[in-house]
């Protein structure tokens, strides 16, 4: 048998690789349109709760991109209490293999992956569903991917107000300095949920709450609005989905009755969003297959789970230009 060698990209090559925000909303957008086009296979996630659910647990995300000859397989970590030992709630390791042999092709360290293309999933559905001339963000949460989604939101809208808020001071308050520092303009601290996301134009729920909780209100949200909630345990109020012209997701097949966790479960769980309600998959709109927004007055929700996609087309999207610029490792497997 003829030695086979995979590519190994550590976390030091991946922020050596420096991908631009315009390359890192290509790269998902391009797998989005393949998802789209049904060139795409995606298995739902798996987890993986080796003690307290509430503490933390284990995302298992696999798929397929046809026009990149990549199938992928993501383990990603999400420990809420991480912080105390100075740690990211989230650290991520991404395969990709051969399709059609099964080879390893390479082994990237996915921990910034994860957050770049979680905030171009957020970034990305903005693009289709937000109004244009949207000019105010009130975003919830300051976790890993929300510095991502605020930078690539920002790349695409060029905001007049950022408004931001997370649980604790000294979090919200460092994540709007950093903000302010990479964005060169004003970020402000709320001190409530109300205050961040009255009247936004875009707001993104990514808190990290222990257990369901209706932090965000209904009656907070302007007419004309996209709503982007993304957290594990869910945060809004089931009359959310009431308001709302469209409700577009990621991929169906993750959100379905009987799965755990997620924004929107209950709505799910208790018939008010169905697959007959939804009214797209956001791949369907990049494709061209469903219209995205169509008028300025239509208030719309976009819930991204994560897909095993974006990963998998961001991971093929650093490998090339690891290529390009001679750096990661070649490993022998076999």
């Amino acid at each position: 048998m003829n030695p086979s060698y995979l590519t190994y990209l550590n976390g030091p090559d991946v922020e050596r690789l420096a991908l631009t925000d315009a390359e890192i909303l290509d790269a998902v957008e391009h797998g989005l349109r393949a998802q789209g086009d049904g060139q795409t296979v995606i298995e739902p996630r798996v987890h993986l709760v080796p003690e307290d659910s509430a503490k933390g647990h284990f995302n298992v995300l696999r798929g397929y991109i046809r026009p990149l000859g990549l199938a992928g397989v993501k383990v990603v970590g999400d420990f809420v209490e991480n912080y105390k030992l100075g740690l990211p709630s989230e650290f991520a390791t991404l395969t990709l293999l051969d399709p059609l042999t099964g080879v390893p092709k390479a082994f990237l360290d996915a921990t910034s992956i994860t957050d770049m293309r979680t905030g171009a999933m957020t970034a990305l559905g903005a693009k289709y569903l937000a109004r244009k001339g949207s000019k105010v963000l009130g975003h919830i949460g300051a976790r890993g991917t929300s510095y991502w989604n605020v930078r690539l939101l920002e790349h695409l809208f060029d905001f007049d107000e950022i408004r931001v808020h997370s649980r604790r001071p000294e979090s919200r308050n460092a994540f709007a300095e950093r903000l302010a520092r990479d964005l060169g303009k004003p970020v402000k601290v709320t001190e409530d949920w109300e205050s961040c996301v009255r009247g936004a134009d875009i707001v993104v729920e990514a808190s990290r709450l222990p257990e369901p909780r209706p932090m965000l209100r209904t009656q907070w949200i302007r007419e004309g609005a996209l709503v982007i909630p993304y957290g594990t345990m869910s945060a809004v109020e089931l009359s959310l989905t009431d308001i709302m012209s469209k409700v577009v997701v990621d991929d169906w097949s993750q959100c379905r009755k009987g799965l755990p966790y997620g924004a929107l479960r209950r709505h799910v769980d208790e018939g008010r969003l169905t697959e007959q309600s939804l009214h797209a998959e956001l791949g369907q709109i990049v494709a061209g297959h469903k219209p995205g927004r169509q008028r300025e007055d239509e208030t719309i929700l976009f819930w991204h789970r994560g897909l095993s996609l974006s990963d998998i087309a961001l991971g093929h999207a650093m490998l090339e230009k690891a290529a390009r610029l001679g750096l990661g490792q070649s490993l022998r497997f076999s």
